[in-house]
Formats: C-alpha cells, sequence, structure tokens
C-alpha cells in the first residue's frame, strides 16, 4: 500500500543527556550519550544531522527505485541540507505571521489520505507503521506542508496580479490557436544567480550553466543534471515539473516550449532568479469541449433565532409553499421574506448553476426536483429553505472555462518565478551557518 500524499522532513527532538547533575561551570561527564549533532544552524533555528540522514536515505530509495545512478554523496547532502535550511526558514516566517493549520484541517487531510488508500481513517496509524512511519510525525509533516502552502499563498500567490487585458490576451490566443491546450511534460534546472553576485561570480555560474547545457544536449541522464547541479526545490525529484499546458508554462518559456519536439533541451534562460535550462520529456494533445449539467433554480431562506425556533420556521416555510401553490409570486414572497442577502433582492433566484455549486443537503433536494416543482420545506447549514425548480440544461461552458483557465495559467505562471525569487530572498537575508 503506498499512501498518496508527499512527506516532508519532519524535525526531531533535540538532544537529551545522561549523567549526574554537575553545576554549570563543570564540563559534561564523559559519560553522557550523544543522540543528534547540529547540521545547520537557521537564524533561531537548526536543522539536524539526523534530519539530513534520514532524508538522504528516503530520496536515495526513491532515486534508485526509478532506476537513476546517485549523486555522490557530498552533493546529494548538500542538496537536501539546503532544501531543509529553506524549510526551516519558512516555518520560521509562517510562525512570526502567527499562521497556523487548525487540528481539524490536518484530520480532514489525513481522512482524504485514508480514503484515497481505501482504508479508514482509523486504521491510517497502523497503515503507516507497516510502511515504517510513525503517525505523530506523518501528522507533523502534513501540517508541515500546509503550513508552507498557506505562506505561499500569503507571501507568493497571493501578490501575483494578473491584468484583464492579460486575461483577454490569453483567450484570444488560445482561440487563434486550437493548440493552445496540448500539454508538456517537462523537467527543469534552475542555476541560481543571486543578486549580490559579482561579474566574476555571475561568469562562473553562467559557465556552469552552458556546461549542464551542453551535457544535457548530448542526451545525459537530465534527472541526474538536475539532481547534482539544479537550484530549484524540484532538484532532489529529478527536476521534473510534471504536465503543464502552454498557458500554464513560466511566462519567460511560453512562447518557446510550444515550438519543442520531446527530447528537446532550451539553451540557458536567464532571469532575475538566474539561468534556467528545460528539457520536454513528453506531449499530449488538446482538451475536449467543456460540456455541464446546470440547473437554474430559486430558494426562500429563513433563519430560527431565540424568538422562533426550528418548527416554527419550518411552519412558516410551508404555509409560503402553499401561498405560492395556490398562484401567489414565488418571487415577490421571496423578495420581502427571504433571509439570504445574496439572493433575495432578485426574487431568490441564484441563476444557472453547475454540480458542486451548493452545500450537499440543498443539492441533494435540488436533484430531486422537476420543473418548476417546489421543495418541501428542509434545513442545510444556513437555516430552512424552499427551492423551485425553474429549469435544466447541458451547458457548454468552453469561454467560462477558457476564462477561468487563462486566470489560473497566467498567476501559476507568473508564480513559479516568483517563488522562486522569494525563497532566494528568504535565503538571502538569513542567518545561516553550516556544521557539516
Amino acid at each position: 500500500m503506498s499512501l498518496i500524499l508527499k512527506r516532508f522532513f519532519g524535525v526531531a527532538l533535540l538532544l537529551a543527556g545522561v549523567g549526574t547533575a554537575y553545576s554549570q561551570s563543570k564540563e559534561l561527564s564523559s559519560t553522557g550519550v550523544l543522540l543528534d549533532r547540529v547540521a545547520a544552524i537557521v537564524n533561531d533555528g537548526i536543522v539536524l544531522r539526523s534530519d539530513v540522514e534520514s532524508q538522504m536515505a528516503v530520496i536515495s530509495a526513491r532515486i534508485q527505485e526509478q532506476g537513476q545512478q546517485l549523486p555522490p554523496r557530498n552533493i546529494l547532502r548538500q542538496q537536501v541540507l539546503e532544501r531543509l535550511v529553506l524549510q526551516e526558514l519558512q516555518m520560521q516566517r509562517a510562525d512570526r505571521l502567527g499562521l497556523q493549520v487548525p487540528d481539524e484541517t490536518v484530520n480532514q487531510a489525513l481522512a482524504e489520505v485514508a480514503e484515497r488508500n481505501k482504508i479508514k481513517f482509523s486504521d491510517l496509524p497502523a497503515a503507516l507503521e507497516q510502511q515504517g512511519l510513525d503517525y505523530r510525525e506523518y501528522r507533523d509533516d502534513v501540517r508541515r506542508e500546509m503550513t508552507q502552502s498557506m505562506l505561499r499563498q500569503r507571501d507568493v500567490l497571493a501578490r501575483v496580479y494578473v491584468s484583464p487585458r492579460e486575461v483577454d490576451q490569453c483567450i484570444a490566443k488560445r482561440k487563434a490557436s486550437p493548440e493552445a491546450d496540448r500539454e508538456f511534460n517537462l523537467s527543469h534546472i534552475l542555476v541560481a544567480v543571486p543578486s549580490s553576485s559579482t561579474e566574476q561570480q555571475v561568469a562562473e555560474r553562467t559557465a556552469r550553466a552552458q556546461g549542464v547545457y551542453e551535457r544535457a544536449r548530448n542526451h545525459e541522464d537530465f534527472a541526474q543534471l538536475a539532481i547534482t547541479y539544479s537550484d530549484s526545490g524540484t532538484a532532489l525529484e529529478g527536476g521534473a515539473l510534471g504536465w503543464r499546458k502552454a498557458s500554464q508554462l513560466p511566462s519567460f518559456v511560453a512562447d518557446l516550449v510550444p515550438t519543442m519536439q520531446a527530447g528537446d533541451v532550451t539553451e540557458p534562460i536567464r532571469t532575475p532568479s538566474g539561468l534556467h535550462i528545460f528539457k520536454v520529456l513528453e506531449l499530449r494533445g488538446a482538451q475536449t469541449p467543456a460540456l455541464v449539467s446546470q440547473v437554474h433554480v430559486r430558494h426562500i431562506l429563513m433563519k430560527p433565532n431565540e424568538v422562533e425556533d426550528d418548527q416554527t420556521v419550518r411552519q412558516k416555510l410551508v404555509q409560503i409553499r402553499e401561498r405560492v401553490l395556490k398562484g401567489e409570486s414565488f418571487e415577490a414572497i421571496a423578495s420581502v421574506t427571504s433571509e439570504d442577502p445574496g439572493s433575495a433582492a432578485s426574487g431568490g433566484d441564484l441563476g444557472w448553476t453547475g454540480p458542486g455549486s451548493f452545500v450537499p443537503d440543498f443539492e441533494k433536494q435540488v436533484e430531486a426536483l422537476q420543473d418548476d416543482q417546489i421543495s418541501e420545506p428542509f434545513k442545510s447549514q444556513y437555516g430552512w429553505h424552499i427551492v423551485q425548480m425553474l429549469g435544466r440544461r447541458t451547458y457548454d461552458a468552453s469561454e467560462d472555462v477558457t476564462r477561468n483557465r487563462c486566470v489560473a495559467q497566467l498567476r501559476e505562471a507568473r508564480a513559479d518565478e516568483e517563488t522562486e525569487l522569494w525563497l532566494r530572498r528568504l535565503r538571502d537575508e538569513a542567518f545561516v551557518e553550516y556544521r557539516m
């Protein structure tokens, strides 16, 4: 059984000592037991050697499973250590900002892991133990990953702006190019060039990137080159970026990659974060039009309060339903009685909506209705409702999907580069002292 969730790097307990009590002026007894060492000091935090060694073991096993050659041990150790330093910096920043992932959110994520692996949530600890994983550490890793995602959302994604003009240009480009939905399986190498680099350092990094490019162009294993030489966060995954549509590509290669074939490698591309090399591993075709089933409904919402309990509110809705069935206007009644601020002004009209638009209790009632039928009063998390079905249709949502995709893809393309710059800034502004 393979648990489908990327496992980040746990933080072990620090040191413990054994021995008799001594005054602070005395040296530690030679009988003390050394449990761990510090691999790096990161601002006011640390990275432990045990973390580095355990992650090296995990990554080495994965690389060997993929049939790739392991890089020299000192290079792999440096890559792992640098990644752990960056993760420690992110967690320190999240702590300063007060970002916390509630237990309920972690439980939900773990429940989804259990569901994907077709086991009960209560059986997850035992399943992890069978794979040699401690449940508490695994849970901490999940929380850490989610915290880092929240931090990236706040510091990077929330600040990525996409203008309406850019979206319109993206839509026009996709309409003019039916192949815009082609997808590319990409790998990537970044040779970072810090903003504070001297001319000599820039020249050295440029020469390094050019050497890596020449080796990649001559069909040397790209994943191995990425593990050994890349400064990107994907280095230890062999530089894998996965499948990307043309419109999801980083903006600085958006016009270049679509002209490439499987196996092609780009020359080093300079950006503020450094020199980038991309390889196209595979290609696949466009998607079919997006046809969705939609419903058009309107509703009246009433909420219990200190004066009117559930039964009183339900009875009011029973009477309103009877009035509508006798010919009164649903729209007129909704506009003066509904407590839904979003739809009351439009007579309770919720417009055309697709699957998943409503909470489960509401959606279940809607699915059971025929045209013009009005439901019996029912309760959701928002209060009591009656809902009327106005119509159903199959809608070609291709244009809506295209616009939404353009917004998301433009943001993602810009976010890749912004994330690299953000991580470099965190690293450059930090105090880091290596101890191994």
